[in-house]
């Protein structure tokens, strides 16, 4: 049989798809008769004869053929599928039972040759790949895995996005970081150094450099408590800042030129779109470091000067969930649970973004009896995992709002629910309806202090009288720095710089509250829907005690100082 026939067979075999280079020429018909092979591709016998004398038809014999027949890649798979009988699948899911592939393949091979797994099906591994013209890749998949394997076709950006999730979300790139040394300027010259200048985004991120500066960066922050971590590219310099204690500092600048390494290597960590860097994109995922589990979300927006990126921390292994650990003195602590134990009713928790209003409120859940009341939540995001509480997390693309979520978990039968934002009309009417038919509902609320929580529910739409029927009261905080307790504020121990508080003179933070209960003479002016000032000032002669009071206390017990209240609350 001519080498020509040897081809056509396998061809229809789906084995090689590319004729060897060491074929004899053949007649125009036979050539026509293998490109038939091709079905609903429609490759012509021409060019087919042709396709052995283009370049790179032997090591990406798929990517050629994309090329010859001028399709995009999700079109060409889908019809190859047609034609092989193999399943396309657009977005595989990574299942836990793909875990020894990722243990057993190596992932430079794997990223070379485009090959992912999903899950098992049985014994049977389910390889998804973008390039299926590889057949010996294949058969040593099967060897090296001691399995059979079944072919999936997908596009190489979901496959990609499959071998990072397969390899990197494990735990195992943060192995890395415990054995960084805190970052300085050497461990930077070094790492940026090492960084090469490869335009492949994918390459970029995962070449060991790169993962290692990214890792010093995150530990630095571990290490000196930050909340989150800027990456801030400016035109002439790039700026890593760190959030400690609610300030912003300068942590260090490496050359402007890592700002792209860095950016993919956060998206990859994140499954993010390394190749979209005109549109803001939000990412998260969880990285373990020892017994500590760490959750970071993403988020990223274009700037003129580059993408700008700034990481959420949360170290969960560091929360303490507890009123007195919170800086909340006892006799707030006896007027606030008398509110969080009774049946029915509505407590808000108000402040700006970052002042600790949910660390209060699940201090006070920690409080109430779990065995004997359902409590739930719906947060977005879910920032605590408390043992006898059902969480749900805000997911807008799937339609979990506030609003839907409460209206969920109403169905429940909930005792105690948690409401983590109340932001709009729909919510703030579901969260006082269901204070009004025997659920305790704590909710959060953006407001300056306690009696506005009042003007700011009626000017989101809620009725008077049911604000008067269902409020119990309202707390409203801030957080202010502690001072340190190795060097007392000095900044300086023996003349040196304080390793603990890094010279600053704070370490941690405390928070100042104020209380605001209801009584008759607040839900008649609630009533005449009065504004702020009105309702501050019947506060204050019923015996509320604005914050500031609350932070001299606290001065004077030598946790604070009046700059920080200055600062805060001037």
């Amino acid at each position: 049989m001519p080498k020509s026939k040897g081809l056509i067979k396998r061809s229809k075999d789906h084995d090689a798809l590319a004729r060897p280079k060491d074929v004899a020429p053949i007649v125009i018909d036979e050539w026509d008769e293998a490109a038939s092979a091709f079905g609903q591709l429609r490759l012509s016998g021409d060019q087919l004869r042709a396709f052995a004398s283009i370049d790179g038809s032997d090591d990406e014999p798929w990517d050629v053929m994309l090329q010859t027949l001028a399709l995009d890649e999700a079109s060409a798979l889908k019809l190859l599928a047609q034609r092989t009988g193999l399943d396309f699948v657009s977005e595989p899911k990574l299942q836990e039972s793909s875990t020894r592939f990722y243990e057993l393949i190596d992932p430079n091979r794997a990223r070379t040759s485009q090959v992912a797994c999903s899950h098992k099906d049985g014994s049977t591994y389910v390889i998804a790949t973008s390039r299926p013209m590889q057949p010996s890749v294949f058969s040593m998949l099967e060897d090296e895995l001691d399995a059979p394997i079944k072919l999936v076709l997908t596009p190489r950006a979901a496959v990609a996005n499959l071998i990072n999730r397969g390899y990197e979300q494990r735990g195992d790139l943060v192995t890395e970081i415990v054995e960084d040394i805190p970052l300085d300027e050497s461990a930077i010259e070094s790492a940026a150094g090492a960084i090469g200048r490869t335009t492949d985004l994918l390459a970029q991120a995962r070449q060991t450099p790169v993962i290692r500066l990214v890792n010093m960066i995150l530990f630095e922050a571990l290490r000196r408590g930050a909340s989150d971590v800027h990456v801030h590219p400016m035109e002439e310099r790039l700026a890593i800042r760190l959030r400690i204690d609610g300030m912003l500092v300068d942590a260090f600048s490496p050359p402007q030129t890592l700002a792209p390494a860095i950016s993919s290597r956060l998206k990859v960590m994140t499954e993010l779109d390394i190749a979209n860097r005109h549109s803001p994109q939000d990412g998260q995922t969880t990285v373990r470091i020892g017994s500590k589990k760490i959750d970071i979300r993403l988020s990223v927006i274009p700037t003129i000067f580059g993408e700008r990126i700034v990481l959420r921390l949360l170290d969960q292994s560091q929360q303490e969930l507890d009123l007195d650990a919170v800086g909340m003195d006892k006799d707030m602590q006896t007027q606030l649970m008398d509110c969080v134990d009774r049946p029915n009713g509505i407590l808000l928790v108000t402040g700006p973004t970052g002042s600790g209003k949910t660390t209060t409120l699940y201090a006070a859940l920690g409080r109430i009896d779990r065995d004997s009341r359902n409590v739930m939540t719906i947060e977005d995001p879910v920032e605590y995992h408390l043992d006898g509480i059902s969480q749900m997390q805000v997911n807008v693309k799937r339609n979990v709002t506030f609003a839907t979520g409460l209206r969920s978990l109403l169905r429940q039968d909930p005792d105690v629910i948690l409401v983590g934002e109340v932001r709009d009309p729909e919510t703030a009417q579901l969260a006082i309806q269901a204070s009004l038919t025997g659920h305790l509902v704590l909710a959060t609320l953006h407001t300056n202090d306690a009696p506005s929580a009042i003007p700011r529910l009626l000017d989101i739409g809620v009725e008077p009288y049911l604000v008067t029927s269902s409020l119990m009261g309202v707390l409203a905080q801030r957080l202010l720095r502690r001072k340190c307790a190795t060097c007392h504020g000095v900044g300086t121990v023996a003349g040196e710089q304080c390793e603990t508080c890094f010279g600053t003179g704070y370490k941690g933070r405390l928070a100042v509250h104020e209380l605001m209960i209801m009584n008759d003479e607040l839900r008649r002016l609630t009533a005449d829907r009065a504004d702020g000032v009105t309702l501050y000032e019947a506060a204050v002669a019923s015996g509320f005690e604005p914050m500031k009071i609350d932070a001299m206390k606290k001065v004077a017990k030598g946790f604070t100082d009046e700059t920080e209240v200055f600062r805060v609350l001037h």
